[in-house]
């Protein structure tokens, strides 16, 4: 396997972990990048930019990580209450009025962040194109009645997660989520970071797609085989699991220009992997030595729990702090203190406070799994493993 890029001293292990995945674990094309203490010292990118191609994975490639998405625009949201533009215990209707509809006047902008808000599904599934449109999303849920009582539970909230947050933003600061992330973290850090790809961007990013776990893969002690209840769960049309990830129906194109150009904040969000790995660093200390997005309240607040437990969507105990995946059995990351957001099929970006560590993870190749990942998995034991 030919792997680009560099590992620092130490890091070698990381290295070595990265090439089993290819040779393992079925990997086609991935990147991975690893921030210590503010210092790139991870950086390396392997196979081919398309799951499907043979043209080769180069430096500034790039790759939709679906829910990878969510911790970013989570980042929005703190960083407004970190500005004083969002109070995190007043109801969504204070900033957006119509939302107070259907028995929703009491639900909290925190509980909007921490999956309690009761609103993973929709009485009607959108279109690809309503789903990209801006405009019926936010309708759609603002006239949406709960599925639980707000604040009583929390279930992951795929999809509508998308227009929630867009339109929370949108009427605090007039700005989109995609163009908000672009003027104030993406354009200071220097991330190559999209929500609402540009068309000038679009010949960089790749071709994703579904593959297999290899027979023989190596599965690093995770128990990759779902309970009954989870695939009866995704089996079941009528189930929350169901309908919260087909709130979009039928399912988009991921590789069509029209949903990358969009800007769904649940699902769509395109990136590098160093792009992630350095969010991720800059929200828990100053990125070569210049940028921080976090002050230390807000760090705390981000990790801090808010949800955890038997997820009503995913069927599985997990936890959640304000917008975040915490550490926890379905989203291992890499200590208790962690937080951050892994992307359905494979993508991972997190940071972990203790040990100044923060990782992206971005890949062409899209498995079954939500939250744990064979192949990002492997990377973070291997981090794990030379701390």
């Amino acid at each position: 396997m030919d792997v680009r890029g560099t590992v620092a001293d130490g890091f070698e292990a990381v290295r070595d972990a990265f090439v089993r995945n290819f040779e393992q674990r079925g990997e086609r094309g991935a990147a991975v990048a690893v921030y210590r203490d503010g210092r790139k010292v991870v950086d390396l990118w392997a196979g081919t930019r398309d799951v499907d191609g043979t043209e080769p994975w180069v430096l500034d490639t790039a790759q939709i990580v679906r829910s990878a998405t969510k911790g970013v625009a989570a980042a929005v949201v703190l960083l407004l209450h970190q500005r004083g533009q969002i109070d995190l215990d007043a109801p969504v209707g204070t900033y957006w009025p119509e939302f107070k509809a259907a028995g929703k006047e009491r639900v909290l902008v925190r509980q909007l962040l921490s999956h309690r808000a009761g609103l993973p599904v929709l009485d009607r599934p959108l279109t690809p194109a309503e789903a990209e449109d801006g405009i019926t999303g936010p309708a759609a849920l603002a006239a949406q009645r709960p599925a639980w009582e707000p604040g009583t539970t929390h279930g992951y909230h795929a999809q509508t997660y998308s227009w929630l947050l867009g339109e929370l933003v949108l009427r605090v600061t007039g700005r989109s989520i995609g163009r908000w992330v672009a003027e104030e973290i993406a354009g200071p850090l220097g991330l190559d970071f999209w929500t609402g790809l540009p068309p000038e961007e679009a010949h960089r990013v790749g071709r994703i797609g579904p593959v297999e776990e290899p027979a023989t893969a190596e599965g690093g002690g995770l128990k990759l085989r779902p309970k009954r209840a989870v695939t009866e769960a995704y089996r079941d049309p009528a189930s929350l699991t169901r309908r919260a990830f087909e709130a979009i129906h039928p399912l988009p194109d991921e590789n069509d220009p029209a949903y990358r150009a969009a800007e769904l904040p649940a699902s769509n969000g395109i990136s590098t992997a160093r792009a992630l790995a350095r969010f991720y660093a800059a929200t828990i200390g100053a990125v070569d030595g210049g940028h921080r997005l976090f002050a230390p309240a807000t760090l705390t607040l981000a990790r801090t729990e808010e949800s955890v437990g038997p997820d009503k969507v995913l069927f599985v105990p997990t936890r959640f702090g304000l917008g975040f995946m915490l550490h926890g059995p379905a989203s291992p990351l890499l200590g208790p203190g962690s937080f951050g957001h892994p992307g359905r099929g494979g993508s991972l970006g997190f940071a972990d406070p203790e040990s100044g560590v923060a990782l992206g993870y971005v890949t062409n190749g899209m498995r079954k799994g939500v939250t744990a990942d064979p192949r990002a998995q492997a990377l973070v034991r291997a981090v794990r493993s030379v701390l």
